[in-house]
């Protein structure tokens, strides 16, 4: 039977919004202590917001000494970021999304890790990305998928704690663009035509797989897609 996270400390990194925010919201809701680190310091109602850069190092280490123990470690930080074919990228496209989806990843896991509990869970984000191939899109896939790769490896290293990854596909957030904007509700009426079951999905949707891969004691270093369909 699955754990809950009442009084457990889940920390949840870019939890200002989006997925991030849907995941601190649902862990606050089940009796969790929730801190939300992400640049801007905004959390959800019954948690609390941390204004962190995830890629300084003294930064995060001060910040998770402060907090102490964490029983739940949920890395969602992410960016709008240009796709781009090879014949066009330009040379800070390909460190600037790495650094964004991956080392920053790596970064909050080595700050974090005097602080896990010993049957800590680690949950990472990736994406359909990685695995659905496409034109202009190698530099993303090559990123999701490093994350993909990381998570598996790391399951290894820091068992017996358990990590994961959530492959979400689209996913009704700002990452597409402007609330509200033309080219944002194109977008996603876009995506929607595609998938099997005919809608993009929802943040609280996508925080649904997280609670399942922090509470869940005998998953780890599991790939779980949340996609509408969006690989068949």
């Amino acid at each position: 039977m699955a754990d809950t996270l009442k009084n457990k400390t889940v920390v949840v990194i870019g939890g200002s919004s989006g997925i991030g925010a849907a995941v601190a919201e649902l862990a606050v809701a089940e009796g969790a202590s929730v801190v939300a680190i992400s640049r801007s310091g905004i959390a959800p109602d019954g948690a609390e917001g941390v204004a962190a850069d995830v890629n300084e190092h003294e930064t995060l280490e001060k910040v998770f000494a402060r907090i102490g123990t964490v029983d739940h470690l949920v890395h969602t930080a992410g960016a709008r970021l240009p796709s781009s074919a090879l014949s066009n990228l330009s040379d800070d496209v390909l460190p600037l999304t790495f650094e964004t989806k991956v080392f920053s990843a790596i970064h909050v896991v080595q700050a974090a890790l005097p602080f896990l509990s010993a049957d800590a869970s680690i949950t990472f984000t990736s994406g359909q990305v990685s695995r659905k191939h496409g034109v202009g899109t190698f530099v993303k896939g090559a990123a999701n998928a490093a994350v993909d790769a990381a998570g598996r490896h790391l399951a290894k290293e820091l068992a017996p704690r358990r990590v994961n990854v959530v492959s979400p596909g689209v996913v009704d957030t700002s990452l597409w663009g402007e609330v509200g904007s033309e080219a944002r509700a194109a977008t996603i009426t876009r995506a929607a035509g595609v998938l099997p079951v005919k809608r993009v999905g929802t943040p609280a949707e996508l925080a649904q797989a997280y609670h399942f891969a922090m509470t869940n004691g005998f998953i780890t270093g599991a790939l779980i897609d949340v996609d509408g369909g969006g690989l068949l």
